[in-house]
């Protein structure tokens, strides 16, 4: 039978052999009512272990034990939002704060305690064994918690959108096939007309906008409906809800601007980013009111990410408030992709690939961003469009929009970092481009196989 102080003894050794790099470094295991804290062993070899509350004071007193020992860089796991007030204020008081993916360090054999978790903290962290989370600036971060929450807020708004589609699909009032969106101007003017008591179909098929494909008489007929009471009034509240939230939007909208300017550099403050190539797109932002929006991103970031197709206002919005205008953290987009779950999961087994499904739950708000304006290109008469309708023609659809959204990765990456302009080569150019590139493969593998291959000439008179 093993000894067991053979087996302390051994397992000391074993810790003790790793190599030490970084002498001032310490552990905390976070937790919603306490932090326990591991330093440097004792000269002793004792653990260096302390227990702090989750108060202001106590956070305070935990930074100043930390000055106490010494400490000079800090590791700590991203549990929940627990470790943001904790953060904040070691970063503030100058120690080299470090994130780490509690995925990366939880698959540890034997009894799990927060004494233990971090004492295993403080010593991979001792040893360089530990990567930090990307984090941008604090002022990036100031301004990604409010876009962040502007964000939530939009997606509450469109629950309540679906609560009136919802009480109008009750009374058989089917607004959404008079007008292709029951948010837009028309539609909206008709649920306001109804929750003021107006019943009369024709009165609100005149609401109608001129450009719209039906007539009055086909508007009329959808709109002719069952009025019952609880329905109408499931309708207003929805309709109020619906007016609060896009207050509470227009209050975060000014806020975001307020926040966007104090980050702007004296150099840059008076420029202005060139109108978008598309007129359909500069339209389009400027409809939704996002135009100061966009002046603002570019006067921050000094690149307009809205040339890019398929990028609108609030998606560039999106990746400057999570990533900041300095991408030099990535040393090419190769990692910039990788870090935003962009990247084929592909695991190597006896040396050959083993394709593997992707992990929906890493993946990023950005890479998530990107997604969704990937799904925009699907019929766009552009290059990327063209690219999508490819990848989908030969793989599928939630392949392209993966690759896609790859592929605006790298272009974001290639615009702010070495401001690449993107330029749009069009959709039959490149279809052009890639037809000849197939007919060169098909060439030379047909010659490979002792073929000659020559191009038809059309028969005279035919």
């Amino acid at each position: 039978m093993e000894d067991k102080n053979v087996t302390r003894k051994n397992r000391k050794q074993r810790s003790c052999s790793l190599k030490t790099i970084q002498p001032h470094a310490a552990g905390i295991d976070l937790g919603s009512r306490e932090h326990w804290v591991a330093g440097p062993p004792l000269p002793d070899g004792s653990p260096n272990v302390q227990c702090f509350g989750t108060t202001t004071p106590e956070l305070l007193r935990l930074s100043d034990w930390l000055k106490q020992q010494q400490i000079v860089t800090v590791a700590m796991e991203s549990t929940g939002v627990y470790w943001i007030p904790l953060f904040e204020i070691l970063d503030s008081r100058g120690f080299e704060v470090h994130l780490v993916n509690a995925r990366q360090i939880s698959h540890v054999p034997g009894r799990k305690t927060d004494v233990l978790d971090c004492q295993w903290l403080q010593l991979l962290h001792a040893c360089g064994l530990l990567r930090g989370s990307f984090r941008p600036g604090d002022d990036i971060c100031q301004l990604r918690a409010l876009i962040r929450e502007r964000n939530s807020v939009v997606e509450q708004r469109s629950d309540w959108i679906r609560r009136m589609q919802k009480s109008l699909d009750q009374m058989n009032i089917c607004v959404h096939h008079a007008v292709s969106d029951i948010s837009g101007v028309t539609g909206m003017a008709i649920i306001r007309k109804i929750v003021d008591g107006e019943r009369d179909p024709h009165v609100l098929a005149s609401l109608r906008d001129r450009r719209c494909q039906k007539s009055m008489e086909q508007i009329a007929e959808e709109l002719t409906g069952n009025w019952r009471p609880e329905h109408l009034f499931n309708l207003k509240q929805a309709l109020k809800v619906h007016d609060q939230l896009n207050t509470v939007i227009a209050d975060y909208d000014i806020e975001i601007l307020k926040r966007i300017d104090s980050l702007q550099s004296p150099v840059t403050k008076d420029s202005s980013a060139p109108p978008p190539a598309s007129k359909d797109k500069a339209n389009k932002i400027s409809k939704q009111g996002r135009e100061p929006l966009r002046q603002a991103l570019y006067r921050v970031s000094g690149v307009d990410l809205t040339a890019i197709n398929g990028i609108g206002v609030d998606t560039a919005a999106v990746i400057i408030s999570e990533l900041g205008p300095d991408l030099s953290a990535f040393v090419d987009e190769g990692h910039f992709v990788s870090y935003l779950r962009l990247a084929p999961n592909i695991s190597i087994s006896a040396g050959k690939k083993v394709p593997g499904k992707f992990k929906a739950v890493t993946s990023t708000r950005v890479s998530n961003a990107l997604r969704m304006a990937a799904t925009t290109l699907r019929n766009s008469k552009t290059a990327l469009g063209a690219y999508y309708r490819r990848i989908s023609w030969r793989k599928g659809a939630s392949i392209a929009v993966f690759a896609t959204a790859r592929k605006l990765a790298q272009l974001v990456y290639r615009l702010i970092r070495f401001g690449q302009p993107y330029v749009d080569e069009g959709a039959k150019l490149y279809e052009a481009r890639f037809t000849e590139r197939r007919l060169s493969s098909y060439t030379k593998a047909l010659k490979e196989m002792g073929y000659k291959v020559e191009p038809l000439t059309e028969v005279s008179g035919a």
